[in-house]
């Protein structure tokens, strides 16, 4: 008897991927028709689910005793039919009512149901999700610690039911309370003293707690609990001003920074602390002449935080490079008021910054020298390709290209000539 051929097998195993990836592609369509909507669902229960949680199946298209996961599907999106929840209350698998449990708005006798589930674990997860509060505060009375334990991170359950919990002997709910934004300050502050700093960065971001406990977390000898508290929305400016100056800085605007008004951010601007002033830079709607002085600031990094605000004269952005060179090249790479000259100037800077190449690959005003010069860099090559101002001839000969990323996008760039498209399709 001959052995079987792997590479057919293989062959066979490939074909029945590009079918599934056909399928999926094709469920994300708009303007299926319902034919079209009814034969893929009929290819499997996968396929169904996907289709209900997109929209383009309805309750009338469903039978919840064949395709009981898209019916459950469409539960969780809020379109399925109260009588289908009932149904599946009383499904002998757990699975589904697994599933069902964490379903929104489910009918009260339904929950109830639920509540008393001989399957612990379903209990659980109807704790974990339902939105009726009453539901939520008897289930964190319920006998069995786990589900205690999801009841209390439930945002339905009513807080002093999560307080009550504090002092069950059976849980550890302290990463709950440094979550939840609705508990007493007292609770907050015994979870402060947590000797776990994943606690203490998780309860320093919570916009729950006051600014007694904020000025205490400000001390905290941990490094991830400060910078944690900086994302604190309500962190008052002098505590910022303490974090910037002892801290790396953020990759990101602070949330206080962004609520700041104009004459906070002039003050902050003011300060002789580089990492202060860099906050304020971070901001992409200041003031033009607030945004022009950081942008002639003495230190580097306060000026490549800034570059990127829009509204930059040529001439300001050019005398940041004069002044500052390399480290502010990909900052000034990615204003959106660059020009294609300076686009190109940057990309023949010496020495070179890879990270210019890629800001200036996907920048709109980049013409055909610059982009150009970025195909040489490996990273920013298939943005290159990408770019609609690329020459017609370099397109072309990318879709040869070694580098398969960027000959896909090549393929896919507008400025493709027709001619070469028709040859591509068979």
């Amino acid at each position: 008897m001959a052995e079987p051929d792997p590479s057919e097998s293989h062959a066979d195993d490939r074909a029945e991927e590009l079918v599934d990836d056909l399928v999926r592609a094709l469920t994300g369509r708009a303007g299926l028709g319902r034919a079209q909507v009814a034969a893929l669902a009929a290819r499997d229960e996968r396929t169904a689910v996907l289709l209900a949680r997109i929209g383009h199946l309805t309750a009338a298209d469903v039978d919840p005793e064949v395709r009981p996961y898209a019916a459950l599907a469409l539960l969780d999106e809020g379109r399925g039919l109260p009588e289908w929840a009932r149904l599946f209350a009383a499904d002998p698998s757990p699975d589904v009512r697994w599933k069902l449990a964490s379903c929104p708005a489910l009918p009260p006798d339904v929950v109830t149901i639920l509540s008393a589930d001989p399957d612990v674990e379903v209990v659980t997860e109807l704790a974990l999700w339902t939105t009726e509060s009453p539901e939520a505060a008897r289930l964190a009375r319920h006998p069995h610690p786990e589900v205690r334990r999801a009841a209390a991170a439930n945002p339905a359950t009513p807080a002093p039911a999560v307080t009550a919990l504090a002092e069950d002997p059976e849980l550890s709910l302290t990463w709950v309370f440094a979550e939840r934004t609705d508990l007493p300050q007292t609770l907050y502050a015994r979870t402060a003293a947590d000797p776990r700093p994943g606690v203490r960065a998780t309860l320093a971001r919570n916009p729950g707690i006051g600014p007694e406990l904020i000025r205490v977390l400000a001390t905290d000898p941990e490094d991830d609990v400060r910078r944690s508290l900086a994302q604190h929305p309500r962190a008052p400016l002098d505590v910022l001003v303490g974090l910037a100056t002892t801290l790396r800085t953020w990759p990101d605007l602070l949330p206080r920074i962004a609520a700041a008004t104009p004459s906070e951010l002039a003050e902050l601007a003011a300060s002789p602390h580089a990492a202060v002033r860099m906050l304020v830079a971070q901001r992409r709607d200041l003031p033009a002449e607030l945004r022009d002085a950081l942008a002639g600031d003495r230190d580097a990094a306060v000026v490549r935080a800034v570059a990127p605000h829009p509204g930059l004269s040529e001439d300001r952005l050019r005398s940041m490079v004069s002044l500052h060179g390399v480290q502010v090249l990909a900052a000034v790479a990615a204003n959106p008021d660059a020009s294609g000259s300076l686009l190109e100037d940057l990309t023949r800077h010496q020495p070179p910054v890879r990270k210019v190449f890629k800001e200036v690959a996907r920048h709109p005003n980049a013409a055909g020298p610059a982009l150009l010069a970025c195909l040489a860099d490996r990273t920013a090559r298939p943005l290159a390709a990408a770019h609609p101002a690329l020459p017609a001839a370099t397109l072309t000969a990318l879709l040869s290209d070694e580098d398969p990323q960027a000959a896909q996008e090549a393929a896919a760039n507008p400025a493709l000539p027709r001619t070469v498209m028709t040859d591509l399709v068979p």
